[in-house]
């Protein structure tokens, strides 16, 4: 439990720092929460497929790289309140973009990372 607190803190840490790059580079914060969103998918899919190559990776670690470094990093709430917004400013197609397009880019980040780890998906 303690592992997957330490890694839940390095996640959100990175996933801070992204979120001041992206303020730095002037552009919306929802492209933040995309950014760390699909980054964390194509790592948790390079993970899965490694950890499918490598069976004897401990459970503690891969807990503590999937639910604690990528769950602390990517952020379905942030994702959540950014549609919302979207949606109350009546940018209806925008919304629809950011949420259709987040939810199928991130799977396909996901079987990405995968198959560059060497898995099969």
């Amino acid at each position: 439990m303690l592992l997957i607190g330490l890694g839940s803190c390095l996640g959100g840490m990175a996933r801070h720092l992204v979120g001041l790059g992206v303020r730095h580079l002037g552009v919306a914060s929802l492209w933040g929460t995309l950014a760390v969103n699909l980054l964390g998918c194509l790592v948790i899919g390079l993970l899965a497929g490694l950890f499918a190559r490598h069976p004897n990776v401990s459970l503690a670690a891969q807990r503590f790289l999937t639910i604690g470094v990528c769950g602390g990093f990517t952020t379905f709430s942030t994702f959540s309140r950014d549609g919302l917004t979207l949606w109350q400013e009546g940018r209806l197609l925008a919304f629809v973009l950011y949420v259709a397009g987040s939810v199928v880019a991130g799977l396909m980040a996901v079987a990405a990372g995968y198959r560059l780890a060497g898995g099969h998906a």
